[in-house]
């Protein structure tokens, strides 16, 4: 299974160099469901290859200009803040076992894989359903307001969810950069990863002490999606990421959907 699990990772790197964003909410999965390793391990495990691998993707970005540093600043303080304390403390603050829904005993580990199956259909329906932000450009003459305190807000709220489940929250982020802080959405790509590789950073690094981290592995598989990653951008200039974009939903909502049956069902 190890080997199927290295061999996702490629497609895991495929899908972010074809898209921009999405593919990183498959690692916990791939990590929990064909590695073997325990959900709590595998956020820290997946807070570093989503860290790699959106430092990767975003170099592209970065080398032409399209990168909005304000919005880092504004988005990305308030959340990386945010990360730290939820790794640090409020992970650990969560009790082993939770509650019983009947004869199920809801563990810590099954609720972070069920919010993580939330967020999968979250994200699933923001790339099934086209929405106005795909191709969204701010006219040069048209001036709106700059919603400082909820782009900030948003911040807070997205290092919450990366903090608890590991993903790189990219679905969350680009609509609140293209609608609160009035990017062009190929500058919101490149602003949100650059955010997801400030955030997945401080939350893998604030994890060091309390979990054993297999070094080895971590620097293969993250290899693997890099690999991915190129071989991905190299497609996007064949293959329309826009328009794969929902056939890979209709795929991560069948996975939300797998992930919740099994935690509560089998």
């Amino acid at each position: 299974m190890e080997y199927l699990g290295f061999f996702a990772a490629i497609v895991i790197g495929i899908l972010l160099g074809l898209i921009g964003a999405g593919g990183s909410i498959l690692t916990i999965p791939v990590l929990v469901y064909l590695i073997g390793i325990q959900p709590l391990q595998a956020t820290s495990y997946s807070l570093f290859i989503v860290g790699v691998s959106a430092i990767i993707g975003g170099l592209r970005y970065f080398k032409n200009n399209m990168i909005c540093l304000k919005t880092m600043v504004v988005f990305g303080l308030p959340s990386v803040i945010s990360i730290f304390f939820t790794r640090k403390y409020l992970l650990y603050m969560i009790p082993d076992h939770l509650f019983f829904l009947g004869s199920l005993d809801v563990t810590k580990s099954a609720a972070l894989m069920l919010l993580l199956a939330i967020m999968m259909v979250l994200a699933s329906y923001s790339m099934i359903k086209k929405t106005a932000t795909e191709s969204q450009e701010m006219p040069k003459h048209h001036i709106q307001q700059y919603r400082y305190f909820l782009i900030s807000l948003q911040g807070i709220f997205v290092g919450l969810l990366v903090g608890l489940v590991g993903a790189g929250g990219g679905f969350l982020i680009i609509p609140a950069l293209v609608v609160l802080a009035k990017l062009p959405m190929k500058m919101a790509v490149g602003t949100s990863l650059a955010i997801i590789a400030m955030n997945s950073s401080i939350g893998f690094l604030s994890d060091f002490g309390t979990h054993y981290f297999d070094w080895t592995f971590l620097l293969i598989f993250s290899s693997f999606a890099i690999s991915g990653i190129l071989i991905g951008s190299y497609l996007s200039k064949y293959i329309s990421g826009v328009k794969l974009k929902p056939v890979f939903g209709w795929f991560i909502l069948l996975m939300g959907v797998y992930i919740i049956s099994k935690e509560l069902f089998l």
